[in-house]
Parts: structure tokens; C-alpha cells; sequence
């Protein structure tokens, strides 16, 4: 069963989401040559629970920490450490909140300082697709229409989508029904419906498609070593056009004014 939530529902899932966007704007405010990813990670779980919730993915699956920060060739799901960042890093931070029985999950892949401009264009590319496939999102479209619009634009650039990871449903678990891929047909897979909500998160590579795990059981790396963007929004299904509950309004901010 896919869950539908109530206009009520929704509203309560737009605070998670919008905490999520809120607390990587913190994140923002510090990444920089120098600091490590543990660092980042203590900063965003005070935060969070200084705002009344708790990390949405520390104890998740056994996960240990509030992020998910996941450097360079890093897909996701990569655990903050003692890795210190240097310039010319991409970062992709994924971050999770749950707030009075709703969660939040938005993730977002900045620059540590100048990066190459092949790199520059792949992040913003993937982040272009994220809002075509958000442009899919509405009552009576399928979920396939969402997979083809992002892997339409990102393959016109010579870029893979990876197959491994897909988004999914969101809402009073972290991770519900339906599985949102990032690639697929027009027209194919289950029908949206008005009251769901997504969590659509193109991950998208300068190389090949494929990923390999690390020992850790969590990290998700490109087999080729290049570069991977990532991408996230929690989006409410709707009749005519689809509401993005997340935001990088104030993400962005924060890195218009470095």
C-alpha cells in the first residue's frame, strides 16, 4: 500500500522537510578546505535537535550518524570521519529529520571551494533534473515519467544514472512505498495520486553507472572513481502541479553571500 497523506499530514511533513533544508543551510555556513566530515555532522545534530526533532538517520539501519556526507566519487550514504576536505571537493550531504511523527530527508552536493568546470556542470545538471522530474509529479502522471525526465536530460550530456539506488515514498517512515527511479519509460509504472508524498533524489555520474559498496556495508561508491552529484526534494503529489515540500532557498543564501 502506497500512503496517502491528508492536507493536514502534509502541512506537518512541510516543517520536517523544510528543518532539513534549514539545517543543511548550517552545513553551508561551514564547509570549507580544512574541516572534516564529522565535524559537519556534530554541527547538523545539534541543530536539529536544538529545533525540537531528532536525526532522522542516526540508528537507521544501524547508520551512525545524523549525515550522510559523501565526497567526490562517493554516491551516498558515505559515514562522517576524520576525512578532511580539501579544494576542489564535491560533497553530497543528505540529511534526515523527524519532527512530530514526520520525516524529512533532502540532500544537497556543494563545492569545497573551485572546482573543475566539467565537475560544476555535472552538479548543476543533476540539479536541473531534479526539478524536471519534479515537473512530473502530479495526480494522473506515472512514475515512469519521473525516471525519463531524469535520465532524458542527464544521458543528453553523456552522463549515467546509477541503477542501484532509487528514491522512494516519505512520510511517517523514512523510507515508503513507491521506489522512485531515476530512469524509465514514459507512461510506465504506477500512477501518482493526489496525497502522496516522494522523496525524488537523482544520483547521477560523470562515468560509468555502475557502484560498488565499501567494507563499512554503507558507502556507495562509482566503480570508476569519477564524480557523482546527488539531489533531493521531498514532493507532495498533487491535481495540476506538484508541491515541493523541502527547499534549497535557504541553502543557497547561505552560498551566495561566501
Amino acid at each position: 500500500m502506497i500512503p496517502i497523506k491528508t492536507n493536514e499530514e502534509i502541512e506537518i511533513q512541510r516543517q520536517s522537510s523544510l528543518l532539513v533544508g534549514k539545517t543543511l543551510a548550517e552545513v553551508a555556513k561551514i564547509i570549507r578546505p580544512g574541516i572534516t566530515t564529522a565535524e559537519i555532522d556534530k554541527v547538523a545534530e545539534t541543530f536539529i535537535r536544538d529545533h525540537g526533532a531528532v536525526p532522522g538517520f542516526k540508528g537507521y539501519g544501524g547508520f551512525p550518524a545524523t549525515l550522510c556526507i559523501s565526497p567526490n566519487d562517493t554516491v551516498v550514504h558515505g559515514i562522517p570521519g576524520d576525512q578532511v576536505l580539501i579544494e576542489g571537493d564535491i560533497l553530497s550531504v543528505d540529511c534526515g529529520v523527524l519532527m512530530n511523527g514526520f520525516y524529512g530527508d533532502s540532500a544537497y552536493t556543494f563545492t569545497v571551494g573551485e572546482v573543475d568546470e566539467d565537475i560544476r556542470q555535472l552538479l548543476e545538471r543533476t540539479k536541473e533534473s531534479l526539478y524536471l522530474a519534479i515537473e512530473q509529479a502530479m495526480a494522473g502522471k506515472r512514475i515512469g515519467d519521473i525516471g525519463f525526465a531524469v535520465q532524458n536530460y542527464v544521458e543528453g550530456f553523456g552522463y549515467t544514472v546509477v541503477r542501484d539506488l532509487v528514491g522512494h515514498g516519505v512520510g511517517r517512515n523514512l523510507h515508503e512505498k513507491p521506489e522512485v527511479p531515476n530512469y524509465g519509460r514514459r507512461g510506465s509504472g504506477i500512477k501518482l495520486k493526489s496525497g502522496m508524498v516522494l522523496a525524488i533524489e537523482p544520483m547521477i555520474n560523470l562515468g560509468v553507472k555502475e557502484v560498488v559498496q565499501d567494507r563499512d556495508g554503507w558507502t556507495i561508491r562509482t566503480a570508476d572513481s569519477k564524480p557523482s552529484a546527488h539531489f533531493e526534494h521531498n514532493v507532495a503529489v498533487r491535481n495540476g502541479k506538484a508541491d515541493v515540500l523541502s527547499t534549497f532557498d535557504f541553502i543557497e543564501e547561505v552560498l551566495n553571500k561566501k
